[in-house]
């Protein structure tokens, strides 16, 4: 077993372990958005995706199928979001690479939008690119 200092909430949830990564409930949950929501974190201090090994990728796919039955059989979603972000201009704002595993369900107000939904918006565009034609 790789040693890791991860925190997690204090939960019912279950903890979902593999040799390389574990997968916890987001702890974002206060105003009662993302509810049934979890990160699937590697054990090693990659910053980003790009540097997990292939071990790494496999526990990562385990893992994302057992919260997934989880999700399902517990919360019900509609849909799931699933991604990850990276770098300061991707919204990274923690400096360890974790995956999100966001189940969406067809009475949210924002239901029906895609992870690229607020991205392709005209106000999204670089000012770099504004003036040309």
């Amino acid at each position: 077993m790789i040693e890791h200092d991860i925190q997690t909430e204090n939960t019912d949830e279950p903890v979902f372990e593999t040799e390389t990564a574990i997968a916890v409930r987001s702890n974002n949950l206060k105003d009662k958005v993302l509810i049934g929501s979890y990160v699937i974190i590697p054990k090693s201090r990659v910053s980003t995706p790009f540097e997990l090994s292939e071990k790494e990728w496999s526990d990562t796919r385990e893992l994302l199928l057992k919260v997934k039955e989880y999700i399902d059989a517990t919360y019900k979603p509609d849909g799931y979001n699933i991604g990850w972000n990276v770098g300061e201009a991707g919204g990274q704002s923690v400096q360890h690479a974790h995956l999100h595993i966001l189940p969406r369900y067809n009475d949210e107000p924002f239901a029906g939008r895609g992870i690229r939904s607020w991205l392709k918006k005209p106000e999204n565009i670089r000012e770099s690119l504004k003036d040309e034609k």
